[in-house]
């Protein structure tokens, strides 16, 4: 993503940074549904899952500021128009990965302990989780009430961002695909490789940005273009994957 980037967005720091800080956040959510229309191997893709959720949270703030700021002086690039602080980010991935992994464990081991394992998942569980998609909702209106003008007014600016995010997906998928086929691993975890290393954390994306940014900023344009771009291009990489373990089992038996 940060190569991409500059070789599309040079002239454009705000859509820049904002992709960037897509391309780090690795997916955490929407892997798992694009693993299962796959066909792909779900434990591998709960462990793969599971280390993306702590490493963001123990890298990410670093990496941002290695990507950002450390690289581009090293490669002789102008950084002057990127302005943030390492602490930012940490705060907005604290904020938005932190505290509900803390609030999970503790309503988990309180719940199992005062009501026991069939109260906690058939009853409080169904009750809770929707208010996830609640929340999600109800950000993705507000920034797209904040951002409707400059995608309606702007289009230019959203077919910029939309290039290297495309290039992204097709080149991140492929070549996993492709590794994982040439390593032997077997379709269903090399399907699970390859969403694994296309898909990414819009949401943790647009957290950051609006935190670090502000919610009319550049860069949090780009986190809300991202998943209109992300959807459908990976919908499409299912139909070819779903395509390839038909002709890799056509292959297996001829």
């Amino acid at each position: 993503m940060f190569v991409l980037d500059w070789t599309f967005l040079p002239d454009q720091p705000a859509f820049r940074t904002g992709l960037i800080v897509i391309g780090l956040a690795r997916c955490i959510a929407m892997v798992l549904i694009w693993n299962d229309l796959a066909c792909g191997d779900s434990e591998a893709a709960a462990l793969l899952v599971a280390i993306n959720s702590v490493f963001q949270i123990l890298a990410y703030a670093l990496l941002g500021t290695f990507y950002l700021k450390i690289l581009p002086g090293w490669l002789g690039l102008d950084t002057q128009d990127v302005q943030f602080s390492t602490w930012d980010i940490t705060k907005a991935v604290l904020i938005f990965l932190g505290i509900p992994l803390v609030a999970g464990y503790l309503t988990r081991r309180i719940g199992l302990r005062a009501k026991g394992r069939v109260w906690y998942e058939e009853k409080f569980i169904p009750r809770i989780s929707p208010f996830a998609l609640y929340g999600l909702l109800f950000t993705i209106i507000i920034m797209f009430a904040l951002q409707g003008d400059a995608i309606i007014s702007s289009p230019i600016s959203v077919l910029n961002i939309a290039i290297p995010l495309l290039v992204y997906f097709i080149i991140m998928w492929g070549v996993s695909f492709f590794l994982g086929i040439k390593s032997k691993l077997g379709y269903p975890k090399t399907a699970t490789l390859a969403f694994t290393a296309a898909g990414n954390n819009f949401e943790l994306a647009i957290a950051v940005s609006v935190g670090v940014w502000g919610v009319t900023s550049g860069q949090a344009l780009a986190g809300v273009i991202g998943p209109l771009i992300e959807v459908p291009a990976l919908v499409a990489l299912v139909y070819v994957s779903l395509w390839l373990m038909r002709r890799l089992a056509e292959k297996r038996t001829s």
